[in-house]
């Protein structure tokens, strides 16, 4: 049976993100690789964690990249200025220092290399399978995916997390850091904080197994 695996939010965490890999069994041709959002901001290492995904795309035949609010975050500083105050005050500063700065005659701008912004663009709101949902925070109850509000995909937290309505399948989703993995009928939590001290949590279906690093 092909398997899906799928790793929560990852901040910059590049040696715990190395290590989960290194540790789950994944068939490179057959299984899926679903990361969830959050690649940047706040840990140590934003820009490794960026090459470090896409050098995976050279070996794994089937490997999804959705989109978190860190991301949107980092596109809307990168376009408008007038984003750098909340960008910085969610962890954007150790963004910035692992890319690095570019001093021009217009000023400061951050380094960001072309093939990271193509990344950066590319993100997926949600990626949906005949049994589950993947989004990087939740869905709002009682609204179609396709009708869901792309701020709540990458924002939302308690009035999803604290449903009990049936999506029509599982929704697997990070975003909201928790002291360990949400297993319920309706869905499943993997952002374990790993930028916090927290796991690194990677949740491998249809076994719902846990591997964490």
């Amino acid at each position: 049976m092909e398997k899906i695996f799928a790793i929560g939010d990852i901040h910059g965490c590049l040696h715990k993100l190395k290590s989960i890999m290194a540790n789950i069994d994944i068939d490179a041709k057959n299984d899926t690789l679903i990361f969830i959002g959050d690649y940047i901001d706040r840990g140590p290492d934003p820009k490794g964690v960026v090459d470090f995904v896409l050098g995976l795309r050279e070996s794994i035949n089937h490997i999804i990249f959705l989109k978190g609010n860190h991301e949107q975050m980092f596109l809307d500083y990168l376009r408008d200025d007038k984003y750098k105050g909340i960008f910085l005050a969610n962890g954007g500063g150790r963004t910035l220092s692992s890319y690095g700065f570019v001093e021009t005659a217009e000023g400061a701008k951050v380094n960001v290399p072309e093939n990271h912004m193509q990344f950066f663009k590319s993100l997926l709101p949600y990626y949906e399978t005949d049994d589950y949902i993947f989004v990087h925070a939740g869905l709002r109850p009682d609204i179609p995916l396709e009708e869901q509000d792309t701020d709540d995909l990458i924002w939302i937290r308690y009035e999803f997390i604290r449903s009990s309505h049936d999506f029509g399948k599982t929704v697997v989703f990070g975003h909201t850091p928790l002291s360990r993995p949400l297993i319920e009928s309706n869905k499943i939590g993997i952002d374990t904080g790993a930028v916090f001290g927290g796991s690194l949590t990677c949740v491998e279906l249809p076994e719902v197994r846990i591997h964490q690093a």
